[in-house]
């Protein structure tokens, strides 16, 4: 009587090409879109397109998206990163037009966006009002309150000829050929991605996030660690307002709030990147990146702008179903 040996099954070679397809669903979808644009309209692929794409697009949306990283780490959202993009824009351009040295109105306009994270941090962490609604209610605060300010949503301009030479570099200067605010972003993400990576802080908010009850009866204070969170996210969120002023000169109330919907989008989508649907850097920034593609060659290809809003919504909740599929799948539910 001999006994067999069984080996497990492997699986063939179009499951693991369907595996990979799904599991890659966000640079597969990068991919399709470069190339459907490509081919759809003939100023997509030119060198100044992308360009624009990367300083005009990509940038204020990365830098956001990665504020709202932050938040949905901690287990929360933010829905006030736009009102920090407005503060702080609003203390930058107020300070320049008085007269103020650019450095000076920049670091109120940074004051001004971590105000607000401070505000949602005493109103999660001090007194226990849950992310949602404590954003919600800052969201709406930081808009009547930017009303009254501006006697009803007036824009403030900067005089065209009293624009500082260094306010004026912020927005549109280049070091060795690169854009500022294009830098600027890189930063703000290398930055970030070390935080998640190699900081005690950035594993204690991922924790807080997947496992809020071990990290408290680990002895870990968490309320604080949301708090420093939520202030961070206004800072970085501030770093945007100071970039969106000095690329167009004006303060326009409620501005920042254009960027809270797509800053969303992109957190989630590049929470596809990761096999436990956590959110990471790396798939943010490439989240943004599909989104700033998507809207450029809409706009490329003259589609009206509510048709560009279903593209785009279609286009998100394609990449989070494959993601959800693959995570079914794989754990076999």
């Amino acid at each position: 009587m001999s006994l067999e040996t069984h080996s497990p099954a492997t699986p063939g070679l179009p499951r693991l090409i369907a595996e990979g397809l799904v599991r890659y669903s966000l640079v597969l979808a990068l991919v399709v879109v470069f190339a459907v644009f490509s081919v759809a309209t003939p100023t997509f692929l030119t060198l100044a397109n992308l360009q624009s794409i990367l300083v005009n697009n990509f940038t204020l949306l990365a830098i956001v998206s990665i504020a709202m990283t932050f938040a949905v780490a901690s287990g929360g959202i933010d829905l006030s990163v736009g009102t920090a993009v407005d503060f702080a824009s609003f203390a930058f351009v107020s300070l320049v037009l008085a007269g103020q040295p650019v450095a000076i109105a920049a670091l109120a306009g940074l004051a001004a966006g971590a105000l607000v994270g401070a505000f949602n941090a005493l109103l999660i962490s001090g007194i226990g009002v849950s992310p949602f609604l404590a954003t919600l209610g800052t969201l709406f605060i930081g808009r009547s309150v930017q009303q009254l300010l501006t006697n009803g949503g007036n824009p403030i301009y900067l005089p065209p000829n009293g624009v500082p030479e260094a306010f004026r570099f912020l927005g549109h200067g280049a070091i060795a050929g690169f854009p500022v605010p294009l830098a600027a972003a890189i930063v703000v993400i290398a930055a970030a991605a070390v935080v998640f990576a190699r900081t005690r802080f950035g594993r204690i908010i991922m924790s807080i996030g997947i496992q809020p009850g071990v990290v408290r009866y680990s002895g870990i204070a968490a309320p604080a660690h949301i708090a420093v969170t939520f202030i961070l996210i206004g800072l970085i969120a501030s770093i945007a307002g100071l970039i969106l002023t000095a690329t167009v000169t004006t303060y326009i109330p409620s501005s920042g709030n254009a960027f809270l919907l797509n800053a969303i989008g992109a957190t989630f989508i590049g929470t596809t990147l990761n096999p436990l649907g956590r959110p990471n850097v790396g798939g943010t920034v490439l989240g943004a990146l599909l989104l700033s593609m998507v809207a450029n060659g809409l706009l490329l290809t003259d589609l009206n702008f509510y048709w560009q809003q279903v593209g785009t919504g279609t286009l998100i909740f394609a990449v989070l179903a494959l993601s959800f599929i693959n995570r079914k799948a794989t754990v076999g539910v």
